[in-house]
């Protein structure tokens, strides 16, 4: 308990949110650094699981990257990235984060796409509408949800993940920790724990209603099955796994 009682008297100590080394300036440079990561990925995954998607190939080149996604540690990737050019500091950590997010948000969209219901296409085909129609006024309205839950969930594994900066010399709520485990102050080391998973729980939280807002309405769960999709939400298929069978 003596931890936690160093840890609420380090928060609440006015000294430590000031300051380059304060709270909000590392939790500005740990937002900045987790939506640098996630916009890289989005910015290469997005396009390819789209477009692996709407094309029906791809499945085998989705299910190895969310694998080796899995089995890479970041911080052996970090710790690869230090040794070269790339150096320490805030660089290395946004492109080791950003290839640690990119399988997520690519399986995601390419499951997405994937999902929609064949015969809508075909309909749509039927109608006259060019294979960019489909994509844009049918498939990709219908897949969004489950592409905004790939960056929801990308979002907040780099959130979490993102503490690693400071072992490479870059910025965020990490450093709160690291130097807490170098003075053996272990009460400032929870408080960074603390700040960074109430950080995770707001971006969930915020992004669930958003992507909540993008979902059709007639996609909806209604209100009485939403406790049991919640529940179901903590445990989804693998989008690997609908990836091969895709």
């Amino acid at each position: 308990m003596s931890y936690v009682h160093d840890a609420v008297v380090w928060l609440n100590d006015p000294l430590n949110w000031k300051g380059q080394h304060g709270v909000v300036q590392l939790l500005v440079d740990h937002l900045r650094i987790t939506g640098l990561s996630v916009g890289l990925a989005s910015l290469v995954a997005l396009p390819l699981g789209i477009g692996f998607g709407h094309l029906g190939r791809g499945g085998a080149f989705t299910v190895a990257a969310a694998n080796v996604s899995r089995a890479v540690p970041v911080l052996a990737v970090l710790t690869i990235l230090v040794s070269t050019p790339v150096g320490f500091g805030d660089r290395a950590t946004v492109i080791a984060l950003a290839l640690f997010a990119a399988p997520v948000v690519l399986a995601n969209a390419y499951v997405g796409m994937r999902g929609v219901d064949p015969d809508l296409v075909e309909a749509a085909t039927a109608m006259g509408l060019s294979g960019g129609q489909v994509l844009r006024r049918v498939e990709l309205p219908l897949a969004l949800p489950l592409v905004a839950a790939g960056i929801r969930t990308a979002v907040v594994q780099v959130i979490a993940t993102a503490t690693l900066a400071a072992l490479v010399g870059g910025g965020g709520l990490g450093t709160i920790i690291n130097e807490g485990f170098s003075t053996q102050d272990y009460g400032e080391t929870l408080a960074g724990g603390l700040l960074v998973s109430l950080l995770a729980v707001v971006a969930e939280l915020g992004l669930a209603g958003l992507q909540r807002s993008l979902t059709p309405a007639s996609l909806r769960p209604p209100r009485r099955r939403r406790r049991a999709a919640a529940v179901l939400a903590e445990a989804p298929e693998d989008p690997a796994l609908a990836a091969s069978g895709a």
